[in-house]
């Protein structure tokens, strides 16, 4: 028997949009169980940085939907360095991991980054994400940090370290 992958679409949203809510609500779960408050809090985080910087023309957030439900997001902001995107808040529905929807999500977001004029991308996830590690180096993306150099995974050791060495971070120039 031949399994049939359900169509999917892709959709720009306003960060407020409700569409994106499951998204920062699943969001704000994992970044709690995984990280604790080691970097502010997922209420912290989420909060960062204005809902504005995800809009064009500097940004976009998008959602993949599979019968009008979110089941992958992501987004970008203009980063501080010219020309180049910022990815945040990566995310697919628990119930959706392990179909690749994660790379179609960052290949959008790559295609639209480039579409804008953007030159350059660059993104960091934790230590404790390694999923998340994966999929960049399979993509693609260049590390910032030597991959043959594990980094603590435990809450207290990644306290003691400053809040740059907590993360990985990765770039990947646009064509």
């Amino acid at each position: 028997m031949t399994t049939v992958e359900p169509a999917l679409s892709v959709q720009r949203v306003h960060p407020d949009d409700p569409l994106a809510a499951p998204l920062f609500a699943e969001l704000a779960v994992e970044y709690d169980t995984r990280y604790g408050d080691l970097f502010g809090g997922a209420a912290e985080e989420l909060t960062r940085y204005p809902a504005e910087e995800f809009v064009p023309p500097d940004g976009e957030l998008v959602l993949l939907l599979q019968d009008g439900e979110p089941v992958a997001g992501g987004a970008f902001r203009r980063h501080v360095d010219a020309g180049t995107a910022e990815v945040k808040r990566m995310w697919t529905a628990a119930a959706h991991r392990r179909r690749g929807l994660a790379r179609r999500v960052l290949d959008e977001l790559e295609a639209r980054a480039a579409a804008r004029g953007y030159r350059r991308m660059y993104l960091t996830t934790g230590p404790r994400q390694p999923e998340a590690k994966a999929l960049y180096l399979a993509a693609g993306w260049t590390p910032l940090f030597d991959p043959a150099v594990p980094r603590p995974t435990d809450l207290a050791a990644l306290r003691a370290l400053p809040v740059g060495e907590r993360l990985y971070a990765f770039e990947r120039a646009l064509a």
